[in-house]
């Protein structure tokens, strides 16, 4: 396995590979990376990782100073899953003040987007940035981040990015709590809360499993519940899976989307659902 910090020498590594699978992380890795390494190993000759904390997804207040880096650790992890480990300083990915974004569609705006401002096209930036860098001919992207994810691939569909996009799914611990890098902020009382949010999400599956159909009401009694209990909820919304706008009871297949703090800490989660007959 390769460690390389410059996108020249990169660029000299994988010139003469045939097939490259990408795995873009901001490091800090746990087993959700990890599966999506496992994934990549089965769709290219060469796995490449990135691990890159990007300033530009962050806003003002948020946690770039404080988001962990553990690039030692991170590559011991990475031994016998990736042939190259891309592990570029800021001024390496923007040697100049960036000016140039992608515009995203109004979606970006939602959800996340409302509660993180800029977040996306931080995002979609270092994104394509990467994806043109790596010329990778698949890319694999966790589905916790599921709107990540939808833009990513609408990013690569009409830019005509010549490659596929896989979504791997949300790993989780043995009590439900999907994987993220920011649970270890989480103290001790708030990661035994932390499981709550997960629940929820389940229990709405299962009420619309069931026959329930007033998604509004849902959402509003997830979000009361949640923080009955200490949360601070950015958003619980049902959404189609296949575009994400506000489901209806001719939506097919559904995804349930929240995020809320606890703490300081913002966690995210999401659970798919089929509506039924």
């Amino acid at each position: 396995m390769q460690v390389i910090s410059t996108i020249s020498e990169l660029r000299a590594r994988l010139s003469g590979e045939r097939s490259i699978a990408f795995v873009p992380t901001m490091g800090n890795l746990h087993e959700g990376h990890l599966n999506l390494m496992r994934q990549a190993g089965e769709h290219g000759g060469c796995v490449v990782v990135s691990i890159f904390v990007n300033p530009l997804q962050f806003g003002p207040n948020e946690d770039f100073d404080q988001y962990p880096r553990t690039l030692i650790a991170d590559c011991a992890r990475l031994h016998g899953l990736a042939d190259v480990v891309f592990a570029p300083a800021v001024n390496e990915m923007y040697p100049v003040q960036q000016t140039l974004f992608v515009e995203l569609p109004p979606l970006a705006n939602e959800l996340c987007g409302a509660a993180r401002p800029g977040h996306f096209r931080g995002m979609a930036t270092v994104v394509l940035k990467l994806l043109n860098i790596v010329r990778p001919q698949v890319a694999l992207f966790g589905k916790k981040d599921y709107q990540q994810l939808h833009l990513v691939r609408q990013l690569t569909a009409q830019l005509n990015l010549p490659l596929r996009i896989i979504g791997g799914e949300t790993v989780r611990a043995v009590d439900g709590l999907a994987l993220s890098s920011r649970n270890q902020y989480l103290t001790e009382a708030q990661r035994a809360e932390s499981v709550f949010l997960s629940q929820t999400l389940q229990g709405m599956r299962q009420a619309i499993e069931q026959g329930a159909r007033n998604f509004e009401l849902l959402q509003q009694q997830a979000a009361q519940a949640l923080a009955a209990r200490g949360w601070v909820v950015d958003y619980v919304s049902v959404r189609n899976q296949s575009d994400l706008r506000l489901a209806d009871c001719e939506s097919g297949e559904l995804v349930i989307l929240a995020a809320a703090r606890l703490g300081k800490t913002r966690l995210l989660d999401n659970v798919e659902v089929g509506l039924g007959a």
